[in-house]
């Protein structure tokens, strides 16, 4: 839903026609239309990591996808061909490193709903 791009901040609010804005129980990173801001705690603490060996907020997202199993394939959205190409560009860089995926479980405090 386009949070760990990292183009939604505090003051963010989307409208009411918006799907994160709907109210939805499954709606994860979204709360009456603005990002949670617990979500956004925990994406800066772990922005540098994502954004490692040059890679976007959404490539390091992407890579954190990768790295978790070799049986999962993430499937990311796009609006723009830039969208694609920076997709593809994740997936060219591969997953995120070992070292880098144990730094995030740290940050994160080993949460298994990440």
């Amino acid at each position: 839903m386009g949070f760990l791009t990292g183009k939604f901040g505090r003051e963010t609010r989307l409208p009411a026609n918006d799907v994160r804005a709907a109210g939805h129980s499954w709606v994860r990173f979204f709360e009456d239309g603005r990002p949670r801001a617990d979500d956004l705690q925990r994406l800066g603490e772990v922005r540098e990591l994502l954004t490692t060996s040059g890679r976007t907020l959404a490539q390091g997202a992407v890579g954190w996808i990768l790295a978790r199993s070799p049986n999962t394939f993430p499937i990311p959205g796009f609006k723009t061909e830039a969208q694609v190409r920076e997709n593809l560009t994740a997936l060219e860089m591969g997953p995120l490193p070992a070292a880098t995926m144990a730094a995030i479980d740290t940050a994160l405090g080993n949460r298994d709903d990440q």
